[in-house]
């Protein structure tokens, strides 16, 4: 069941049963593609049909971001668990290692891919990684498309873990849906930080939905527009929303 938020649909389930459905996915392979949504996300469905069209054909939509989590409390009554990319990574990967899932990791820097391999040998040492790519950053040709897509098939992969960003990561699983026989998720900025190249907000503030302010405090020049935007956006629409019903 998904309930349509603003400009999204979010899917509606326990936290354990967001772990439960992707690693069936992964196990049988299924070509498939999850969202895992924020307020970022969530406005750019609003500015663009398109993407909005993107994100609401997923198979799932993951409330990643607390307001969002909140958001379906006051309009619906829902009280729906938060899925955070940053909860969800390392979880999916441990269902990897122990039911023998193999994993590609698909974007991010070498630097970042280089990590991720050190922490999981580290910290799941029998999981099985079967690509660790890292693409250009300008668009790719249809010959390095189709390059990217064998490769991940040919390995074998269940899981592959989207690290481009949004809403690039987003659309390019979209495209990649019916072509790459794999549970695809994306995981944006869930990488870095799990790996320990950025940290994570204190527990206090992810349950007050102030984790953003956190990551503010890291990126300021990258962020503090965004942000501004973002969230003053996101307040209006939801007071809205809450008007209009």
């Amino acid at each position: 069941m998904k309930k349509r938020l603003i400009s999204i649909d979010i899917s509606i389930k326990a936290y354990q049963d967001f772990i439960k459905d992707l690693t069936t996915l992964a196990l049988n392979k299924k070509s498939t593609y999850t969202c895992v949504a924020n307020v970022h996300m969530l406005v750019e469905a609003y500015k663009s049909k398109d993407f909005a069209e993107v994100v609401n054909n997923a198979d799932m939509v993951t409330p990643d971001g607390m307001p969002l989590a909140k958001g379906l409390k006051q309009i619906y009554g829902i009280e729906q668990d938060r899925v955070a990319g940053m909860d969800l990574l390392p979880d999916l990967l441990k269902e990897a290692e122990s039911n023998g899932i193999k994993v590609v990791f698909y974007g991010g820097t070498q630097l970042t891919l280089d990590k991720t391999k050190e922490f999981c040998d580290q910290y799941y040492p029998n999981l099985d990684i079967v690509g660790l790519i890292s693409p250009p950053f300008r668009e790719l040709s249809e010959e390095e498309e189709k390059d990217y897509t064998d490769l991940i098939n040919k390995s074998g992969a269940g899981f592959v873990f989207v690290a481009l960003g949004c809403p690039k990561q987003e659309k390019w699983m979209a495209n990649m849906k019916g072509r790459i026989n794999a549970c695809m998720i994306g995981i944006g900025g869930a990488l870095p930080v799990m790996v320990g190249l950025q940290n994570r907000a204190p527990v206090w503030m992810q349950k007050t939905s102030t984790e953003w302010l956190y990551r503010l405090s890291q990126e300021p020049k990258r962020l503090f527009k965004r942000y501004a935007y973002t969230n003053t956006l996101f307040v209006y629409l939801m007071l809205k929303e809450k008007l209009k019903r």
